[in-house]
This record gives C-alpha cells, structure tokens and sequence, in this order.
C-alpha cells in the first residue's frame, strides 16, 4: 500500500536548506501570493533591466538563486552535487526564451550540446531538454503546423532547424542521455510534434531515447498520443512521453477568442487534471512501449503514480518512469518519492539573468494564478520552520 502521507515530511523535503534559504523561500513565496505585488514586481524589475539599474545582484540573491542553479553550467554544478546526494538527479534547462535569430539558434544548439557532453561526465544527469523554438523561429513552426507552402528560403531555414533536432539527438544517442522536447503553443505545435515523432523514428529503435510533450490541458491530447503509440507500434519505434498540464492557457484561450476557433484548452481544471490522470494511466498500462517523464507539482496525480506502478508491478527504479519538478518548488514532492528509491528529476534552469527574467516572471505568473500551489508551500515552509523551533 501506498503511503498517503509521504509528502507532509517537511524533514526530508528540506534538508538541503539552510535557515537562512527557508526563510528567503518563505518570503518568496509570501510575495508571489500576492497578485498586486506580483504585477508591481515584474513592472519595477523588467523597468530597471531595461534602464540598466544595479539590480542584478539583488535579483540574483532573491528569486534567481531560489529558481534558478546559475548563469551557466559550471555554476550549476553544486547545486546538482547537492541534489543528487538526495538521489535526485537534475536537467539543465537552458532557460533563455524569445530569441529570434540563427545566431541565437545556434548558440542555444551548441549550449544543448554541451551539456549532452556534460551528462556524459556525470551520474547525476542522465536527461537534456530543449524547446522548439530554441532551434527555430515561431513563425515557421507556425507557417509549417498550417501547412502552408515555404518559399526557398524558408525551406533552407526549415532544414536548419531539422539538422539542430538531429545534431542533439543523434549525440543524444551515442553518449546514453534522453532528450525531453518541451510543448508549446498549440498553433505551432503540429510541426514541432510532427519533428519530434520524425527523431522517434530515427533515435527510439530499441530504447527512449527522444520524447515529446503532452500538455494535457489540451483536450485532443490523449488521441494524439493513442495515435502516436499505434503508429510506433506499425513502424517498430518506443514513445517517450514527458505528461504537464501546460503553460499558456490565457493566451490559448484568448487567441482562440479572437481568432473564432473553438478552445484547445479543457473547460475547467477538473477536466484537466482527468485528461492527465487518463494519460498517466494509458501510459503506464503501456509501459513497455512508451517511457514516462512526469512533470508534475501535483500531489494527487503523484499518488495515483505511485499507486498505478504498485498495481502494473513497475519497479521503483524503472527507468522508463521518471518524476519531474521545477527546482525551487514543490520539495515535498522531489525528496519524499527520491528518499523512497523512485527516479526523481528537478529541472534547473539557467543563464544571463537579464535573460532569464522572463521565464522568471512566467513562474511567479503562474504560482499566483494557481492559489493552491503558492498556500500548499507556505504551509509546509511554516511546518519546517516550527519543526525546526522545537
């Protein structure tokens, strides 16, 4: 039997903490419960950036280091020493979003590299990640997922952007590290899925080694990937499937107003959170043809993890199962399931900090917009902190 009170161990989910770092995620997550301060505080922070205002230290002695493993690999590398004397293992994420060149493509290919390369020297990170538009303009995965003709150009740009997915991939393969392919906007995310199950074919013969992802507040999603297993199935290639409820739901939803399409997104929340779990569960009934990365802060479908893997008789340790959160949230989830032997990864984000503020704002953004989250982990920090006391 599952233990149903595995994750109130605030002991376990904060041994790496310092009073100090408690006391700052606390106040942290404090602030980020407040909508007003939230809008008060991405205005004067993005405002100083751009006037180049000394602020970089304080950001970076606040949130950045809270969110954040570093500005670069090498100053990631104790906090992913640390991680992993927890048995949690860590997946650097290049976090820098919204770049526009094939400079700036090719920058974020030789990063993605050379973390492969990074992995390859060490234990503790055995998965790289990377988004669609790291590698390619939105506006071609756009033109491409409505399927409309490129001109010459756009095609040679569209060549490029199929041999950055094959450079990682292809390393990817030859050093043993899996490759997670992060989801985006659904009116550009046809090309990107059509990409990614192109890689599948390729680098998934006889192990995952390439996966994309569900964002399951997308209601078609669970028929994309029953179509995605029967067509793996057919041609004889593995799935790998990393399961989010997903990241751009005002946006999806106020295009789809404008624009006079029906929504993408699930009517409410419950009916996300059924379309995860019947993922969830599709997938781990399949086990032996698709591998499973679980990003979730989601205590429930956590459980009902744990809970499934008991009943199909998954190993703990199986490594075509996977438990993803973001580093800086949701340790009660990340080092109670590692502390009970299960594959555990936290995402690290890095990079410049200027150009990590955007990612930065969205995280604050959406803790706020999700009440439950930001309440959930101040109670558990004010457990600790009472814990501590006694």
């Amino acid at each position: 039997m599952i233990n149903r009170t595995l994750f109130e161990n605030t002991d376990i989910a904060f041994a790496l903490k310092s009073d100090s770092e408690l006391e700052r995620a606390y106040f942290l997550f404090k602030m980020i419960s407040s909508q007003p301060l939230v809008r008060i505080g991405t205005a004067a922070t993005n405002f100083a950036l751009k006037a180049n205002l000394p602020v970089e230290g304080l950001i970076r002695s606040t949130v950045f280091d809270h969110f954040c493993g570093g500005v670069n690999e090498e100053d990631c590398l104790p906090v992913i020493d640390k991680l992993h004397l927890k048995g949690v293992s860590s997946v650097l994420d290049y976090s820098v979003e919204g770049k526009e060149t094939e400079e700036q493509f090719d920058y974020a290919l030789e990063k993605t590299l050379k973390i492969i390369h990074f992995c390859d020297e060490k234990d503790a990170m055995p998965i790289v990640v990377f988004k669609p538009t790291g590698f390619g303009r939105f506006a071609l995965y756009q033109k491409k997922s409505e399927d409309l003709d490129f001109t010459k150009e756009e095609q040679e740009e569209w060549n490029r952007v199929v041999a950055r997915y094959n450079a990682v991939c292809r390393l990817a393969k030859e050093k043993d590290v899996e490759v997670l392919i992060d989801g985006e906007e659904s009116w550009m995310q046809d090309a990107a899925d059509d990409l990614v199950e192109q890689m599948m074919r390729i680098y998934n013969k006889d192990k995952t080694i390439v996966y994309n992802t569900l964002q399951c507040y997308r209601w078609d999603r669970l028929d994309y990937l029953k179509g995605l297993h029967s067509r793996a199935k057919a041609s004889g290639f593995k799935v790998g499937m990393k399961i989010v409820r997903g990241a751009y739901m005002e946006k999806e939803r106020h295009r789809a107003e404008e624009k006079g399409y029906p929504s993408p997104i699930c009517k409410n929340k419950d009916a996300t959170d059924d379309n995860f779990n019947n993922a969830l569960t599709y997938i781990l009934k399949h086990i032996d043809e698709i591998s499973l990365f679980i990003g979730t802060h989601n205590e429930e479908s956590s459980y009902l993890a744990m809970e499934l893997m008991e009943k199909y008789g998954i190993n703990k340790n199986d490594n075509n199962v996977w438990f993803g959160q973001l580093y800086g949230m949701s340790d009660h989830i990340s080092y109670n399931l590692a502390s009970k032997g299960y594959n555990v990864a936290k995402y690290i984000p890095f990079g410049p900090v200027k150009d990590v503020m955007p990612y930065l704002i969205r995280r604050a953004e959406e803790n706020t917009s999700v009440a439950g989250q930001t309440n959930r982990e101040l109670e558990l920090l004010r457990a600790e902190k009472k814990r501590r006391r006694l």
